[in-house]
């Protein structure tokens, strides 16, 4: 099998490459820079030009594409300079990687978030619910590229995450980290829930699911129930070792975003196990993990 992977800058895409290669996938990663630090092959891609994205993937003729590339900076593609760049990569430019995902009839796999729903209410959002009345630009353009896989592809697989946390760039974990080591104590909101999701657990499932025709969408974060970012960081001090305060607040009380938020990011995941896939590990499990990466990096 050769898969093509999108976005391999970035925290996931990179865990994608790493998963494929350790199982001896013939694995192509592309993104946006001149040139990648990856065993894969690699090649330069603007996802939004897309005759380039057709020469592209027509050129190297994968089975898979894996759809990892993404404009995911929540607060700034509310700034008005930014929001027709959004639309490009998230929303057109993953049409033009499924118009020439169809061109070779392989298979697809788009990474899509948690916040192409409304995020009101208290029930677990099904894979297979429609998506609506998402809250911010972030979300309306995941969305756009939800509808042109959905429209243009039979063969592919619509993974919803939320929450993601991962060693290859920024993430919440990394940044309460960070806060702890000037602060005595942290505000952290307690009303929005939802689950974390560790990138190179979810790079097996993903990598798992395109060696199977169980097409359709899918939500897929850790196991452990379903908490607020309050609780996240508390677990993240106790494992860390820390006796930073963590101080529980209200979406409104903390004010300072630009985009608004979803309070309900609960996915529900059983349609995973009802198709046979294997549940991602528990959150607190994955975490302890992650830690003890960033400590030996150390």
């Amino acid at each position: 099998m050769r898969v093509f992977v999108t976005g391999v800058a970035g925290q996931l895409g990179h865990d994608v490459v790493e998963e494929l290669l350790s199982r001896g996938v013939e694995t192509i990663g592309s993104d946006l820079l001149p040139e990648c630090d990856s065993e894969a092959s690699y090649v330069s891609l603007d996802i939004t030009d897309e005759k380039a994205v057709q020469q592209t993937i027509a050129g190297c003729r994968p089975d898979a594409v894996i759809h990892c590339a993404a404009w995911t900076a929540v607060d700034a593609a509310e700034e008005e300079e930014n929001k027709k760049k959004v639309h490009a990569i998230n929303g057109e430019g993953t049409k033009n990687i499924a118009k020439a995902v169809a061109g070779i009839d392989a298979k697809m796999v788009y990474i899509s978030t948690d916040y192409v729903f409304d995020g009101q209410g208290t029930k677990p959002w099904e894979a297979d619910c429609e998506a609506y009345a998402p809250l911010n630009v972030y979300g309306q353009t995941k969305l756009e590229g939800e509808v042109a896989v959905s429209q243009l592809l039979e063969k592919y697989f619509i993974v919803r995450i939320a929450w993601v946390f991962g060693q290859n760039g920024k993430n919440f974990v990394r940044t309460m980290l960070n806060l702890a080591k000037n602060h005595e104590s942290v505000r952290v909101v307690n009303d929005q829930i939802g689950t974390p999701t560790y990138t190179p657990d979810l790079a097996r499932l993903l990598a798992d699911m395109i060696e199977t025709e169980r097409y359709g969408y899918y939500h897929a974060t850790n196991e452990g129930g379903y908490i607020s970012w309050y609780d996240f960081t508390r677990e993240i001090y106790r494992q860390a070792g820390l006796d930073t305060v963590v101080v529980p607040v209200s979406t409104k009380e903390y004010g300072l975003s630009k985009a608004a938020r979803p309070f309900n990011s609960r996915l529900d995941k059983t349609k995973l196990v009802m198709n046979g896939f294997t549940p991602l590990p528990d959150w607190r499990e994955a975490l302890s993990r992650y830690l003890k990466q960033l400590q030996e990096e150390t």
